[in-house]
């Protein structure tokens, strides 16, 4: 039995799972949000329905087309129920030994032309493939944070994947009305591999008390027209997150620019995470 084009499923159910599942259901996608727990699909789910109020109440939507998006994503706790979809988008935790069992439940189960897909930021989408039994099935569709806000996403393409899956997954994104950019399975593909040197190069001025980090950031968003400033989305984006990431870069290209700052590792060890722990470069408490 054949896949169906029009589902799609997304593993994974923390702010980007979300995403994803609201970028294809406002497609018109019939969506299967599988979480670990109910509690954490039920989770996934109340932050779509979070985002539907909000739209609502800007009038950006009608209550009715709110109401028939959130129809279209239904919750499970089970691969089998991701067997029939056209594309399955795994969206979990930044570690390779887990999205490898991932890949591997999703292959054991999902129909022979089923589309796998990893939403990696910098991992090697290569390793995901060739741990399956259909790596020419196998590709990465990296949406940005926030999915459902940001216009672009790469197509990463390993030399194991076939054109018939690049082209399917090109038009899902389109479908989503997102911006389809094709990338080499190199580590950080484009976007993060120019940007978190950039970053971390902030945090370094910042170190070195060049600037203070509200000025560092004043100066790159009135000098370069940036619409935030690096510190600003360091703290966005996770300083934890942000170490993960510059480790990865750090170990394929073996460049001292791609080490994090002594900073920045600090920060994380203090549990100043960014927006997410109230304290980053920057406060967000009451």
């Amino acid at each position: 039995m054949g896949s169906n084009e029009h589902e799609i499923g997304v593993v994974g159910t923390g702010i980007m799972g979300a995403g994803l599942a609201e970028v294809a259901a406002a497609a018109g996608f019939s969506v299967i949000l599988k979480g670990r727990s109910q509690a954490s699909a039920d989770a996934a789910f109340a932050i779509i329905e979070w985002s539907m109020a909000r739209q609502v109440k800007k009038e950006k939507r009608t209550p009715e087309e709110a109401a028939a998006l959130l129809t279209r994503v239904r919750r499970t706790t089970s691969y089998h129920e991701l067997a029939g979809a056209g594309i399955v988008i795994e969206s979990v935790a930044e570690n390779m030994d887990i999205k490898r069992e991932v890949f591997a439940e999703l292959d054991r189960v999902c129909a022979a032309d089923t589309i796998l897909a990893t939403n990696t930021s910098t991992l090697p989408v290569t390793e995901l493939a060739i741990a399956t039994s259909r790596p020419g099935q196998v590709c990465g569709i990296h949406f940005f944070n926030p999915a459902t806000l940001m216009e672009l996403v790469e197509i990463v393409v390993p030399d194991v994947t076939t054109e018939n899956t690049v082209a399917r997954a090109a038009a899902f994104v389109s479908d989503c009305g997102k911006t389809p950019v094709r990338v080499k399975d190199v580590a950080g593909f484009v976007v993060n591999a120019l940007l978190f040197p950039y970053l971390n190069n902030a945090v370094r001025m910042a170190e070195a008390g060049t600037a203070t980090a509200a000025d560092i950031d004043l100066a790159m968003q009135g000098g370069c027209n940036m619409p935030m400033g690096p510190l600003a989305l360091l703290d966005l984006i996770g300083l934890d997150t942000a170490v993960s990431i510059l480790g990865t870069l750090a170990k394929a290209f073996a460049e001292p620019n791609y080490e994090p700052v002594p900073l920045l590792t600090k920060m994380v060890e203090n549990g100043h995470l960014g927006r997410k722990s109230g304290q980053g470069f920057f406060n967000y408490g009451d």
